[in-house]
């Protein structure tokens, strides 16, 4: 989901498991020279959701790294095969009103730029929840306390399924 905290903690993930870092979204923008925004404006959700596509495959089929998708890449089956399939999926499950706060002034999400961004970040969770648990090995719920307290967490939780 937007603003839930997927590349603030995937990176310090990263860091502390001494792996490369990629965002999705950053990687896309990276690679057409442009904001997100503008990638909907002129190709719509559809056209971004297929350059989403192939950099998460692209992504997810090289060498280890931690990846933080972009919210929406779980809504398409061929994105959670490809990431059941290459890695372990921990999703970030943060309340709709908490990430109103964490976005409300954001102009780099699009699909937030609405008269009722708070009814949008509603919508968008019960569309995507399913889909997140579907998918995810660990879920760390989020909204409360610090990064690192959640990264902890999350290192707790796959040392326990390597040990397992």
């Amino acid at each position: 989901m937007p603003g839930a905290g997927k590349t603030t903690i995937g990176r310090q993930l990263a860091r502390r498991a001494g792996l490369p870092f990629v965002d999705v979204d950053q990687e896309i923008e990276r690679r057409t020279g442009v904001k997100i925004p503008l990638i909907f404006e002129y190709e719509g959700e559809s056209g971004f959701r297929d350059r989403e596509a192939a950099v998460l495959l692209e992504l997810a089929s090289g060498e280890s790294a931690v990846i933080a998708t972009g919210g929406g890449a779980v809504l398409r089956a061929d994105n959670r095969a490809c990431m059941r399939r290459h890695g372990t999926v921990v999703y970030l499950n943060v309340a709709p009103d908490i990430l109103f706060e964490r976005t409300r002034h954001d102009r780099n999400r699009p699909l937030l730029q609405v008269a009722d961004p708070l009814g949008k970040l509603q919508a968008l969770f019960a569309d995507r929840d399913p889909f997140y648990r579907e998918v995810a090995d660990i879920i760390v719920t989020g909204g409360s306390g610090n990064a690192m307290t959640l990264v902890k967490r999350i290192e707790r939780e796959l040392e326990q399924r390597c040990a397992a």
